[in-house]
């Protein structure tokens, strides 16, 4: 959520970042409501002001005067019946119209309307060669008996899958692998709650766009969440933090839920796109100046990008444009890994920086050596998550005999095995 008064100072640069961001919010209309607001809240706590010091007259007062006075009390309870209920429904439309003002893209954003426009700003490491036909991640998944679909969708529909055998093994092993890597860098690790209340996805930006991509626990009012970022950036909320302690930095895991309601038939085979799958989570919370901000994206961008190089997967970085990053981010970086199947790189990891867009939704602040409270800056970024990061691994470490060759880092974490080999399944 913006500050109002940023934008009654900067409408004109608010508006350009809805058009940017190519988002449908009426900024001149929640101008009109704050100044309507703020001239009818004035006139009701002069009535409330009036109406208090008239009140105390009154035990001082007798006869004539004292029924002027409670002539006045009255005339005065009237006009606030029919304020106070127009303030407060001005006041709600206002609260829910705040709620889609997106941030304004940083000036290196570039201007496009889909991950087409993004602009490559590097490529680490070479696509594989193959002297024999590469088989895609789900035929090798299968063949090496490490992945059931099928089993899976039978009971649980689609979208929906078991990880078994070494595949099981894989995704523990990167997993630890990432959270030993980011822990050495200084990051508290947390296994996080994946139910929150509406409050929690509000706060962190996911509701109300992102609402239809939700599950929701209707008996109980809560929601699984898509990402470890939304406890993670929720655990300070309503908490004022010493300046000396900035900046928190986490590391979260857990299990995601998406509904992918705005994907029907896109990635329906595969790993790539799933109701449900596992990752590790970097959040940031740190101090409200936007070069602080710039060095913790940095950070968590490197950090990715070492356990792509500790992975040796083929990768490259690009600069998220306008149409891409959500509406909170101010700038955003996706490490894009190669597939061979899909024949291109794509999204394995996105690098989000979002000033005080959570933080006021939340209430997260810190005390300056001022003494002053200011809103926090935050930040995110993937670490790995799975299974969709097992489609470059599997496809880019494919032999000819069908095996996958685990890469050298994880194989200590996965019992020594140095490959997956394939099975006659009965």
């Amino acid at each position: 959520m913006l500050d109002i008064a940023f934008i009654r100072n900067n409408p004109e640069v608010v508006k350009e970042g809805v058009r940017k961001k190519r988002m449908k919010v009426d900024i001149d209309e929640i101008l009109s409501i704050d100044n309507d607001i703020r001239f009818l809240k004035t006139e009701v706590e002069t009535l409330r002001a009036d109406r208090n010091r008239i009140s105390k007259d009154v035990s001082r007062a007798d006869g004539p005067q004292r029924d002027e006075l409670i002539s006045q009390i009255r005339f005065i309870k009237e006009n606030l019946t029919d304020k106070e209920p127009k303030l407060k429904d001005l006041e709600e439309r206002f609260e829910q119209l705040m709620l889609f003002v997106p941030n304004p893209p940083a000036p290196e954003v570039p201007e496009g309307d889909s991950d087409e426009d993004n602009v490559v700003l590097r490529e680490v490491g070479k696509p594989p060669t193959f002297d024999f036909v590469p088989k895609d991640h789900l035929e090798l998944a299968e063949s090496l008996d490490i992945v059931d679909m099928p089993r899976a969708v039978k009971f649980a529909g689609a979208r929906m899958y078991f990880l078994k055998n070494e595949g099981a093994l894989l995704e523990f092993a990167l997993f630890k692998f990432a959270l030993d890597h980011l822990f050495s860098k200084g990051f508290q690790p947390m296994i996080v709650p994946q139910l929150v209340r509406r409050e929690a996805m509000v706060g962190t930006g996911f509701f109300p766009l992102g609402e239809e991509d939700t599950f929701f626990v209707s008996k109980d009012d809560l929601y699984l969440v898509g990402t470890a970022e939304v406890p993670l950036v929720s655990y300070h909320m309503d908490e004022i933090l010493n300046e000396a302690e900035l900046p928190k930095r986490y590391c979260g895991y857990s299990t995601c839920f998406r509904r992918e309601a705005g994907s029907y038939g896109r990635d329906t085979k595969g790993f790539y796109r799933l109701h449900q799958f596992n990752k590790v989570e970097q959040v940031v919370i740190c101090a409200n100046d936007p070069e602080i901000s710039m060095m913790e994206h940095r950070l968590l961008l490197e950090n990715a990008e070492e356990i792509m190089k500790a992975l040796e997967l083929p990768y490259r970085v690009a600069l998220a444009c306008s149409g891409e990053i959500g509406q909170g981010q101010v700038l955003k970086h996706e490490i894009e890994t190669w597939m061979p199947s899909r024949g291109k790189y794509s999204e394995t990891h996105s690098c989000s920086t979002l000033h005080e867009f959570q933080s006021r939704r939340l209430r997260i602040r810190y005390r300056g050596s001022d003494g002053k409270t200011k809103p926090c800056h935050t930040l995110n970024n993937t670490a790995v998550a799975s299974p969709r990061i097992l489609i470059p691994i599997l496809e880019n470490f494919q032999n000819q005999d069908g095996s996958v060759t685990i890469p050298k880092v994880l194989r200590p974490l996965m019992c020594g095995i140095e490959k997956i080999e394939p099975k006659r399944i009965k």
